[in-house]
């Protein structure tokens, strides 16, 4: 009490919600966040190929080396650049996009006259030998490497 005798208001609740500054600050900072995602947009689904591609290419020449081993015939990998396809046998199994640059060193008569290169896997385990470089940006990328003794494949960073 005061001594005026006066009893101490009572406080009335605020209304819930919110204020128009903070609307408006939580609108900029929504529009900011989309800004920014908007142009990693392009980057981020380029990166997303990349990898794409790297794994199917990958798994493909796992399957052909499986496929040598278990059914006891020589199996093929093969890469073409020139419709950017990629599979084992007659059998494809993806294409490479436009943001992945392929590239391959094989032997000689590993080039078909498509102009395809293959990669034979034996039933003994061995290869013919060769890589397939997936390259990114300005030549920087992997290389998959195919051991011509033992058909196992390794991946290298390359870089231009």
């Amino acid at each position: 009490m005061s001594a005026t005798g006066d009893r101490p208001r009572p406080r009335r609740p605020r209304p819930g919600g919110f204020t128009l500054l903070e609307l408006i600050v939580a609108l900029a900072v929504a529009g900011l966040a989309a800004g920014a995602s908007m142009t990693a947009y392009p980057k981020m689904r380029a990166a997303m190929e990349y990898r794409s591609a790297l794994r199917g290419v990958l798994a493909g020449m796992n399957k052909a080396r499986v496929e040598a081993v278990r059914g006891g015939q020589p199996t093929t990998f093969y890469v073409d650049p020139q419709t950017r396809a990629y599979g084992v046998g007659d059998r494809e199994l993806g294409r490479l996009p436009d943001s992945v640059d392929v590239r391959f060193t094989v032997a000689g008569q590993e080039v078909d006259s498509r102009g395809r290169g293959n990669i034979r896997f034996h039933p003994e385990g061995g290869a013919t030998g060769g890589s397939v470089d997936l390259l990114r940006g300005p030549g920087s990328g992997v290389r998959l490497r195919v051991d011509w003794l033992f058909g196992s494949v390794t991946q290298i960073a390359v870089s231009g």
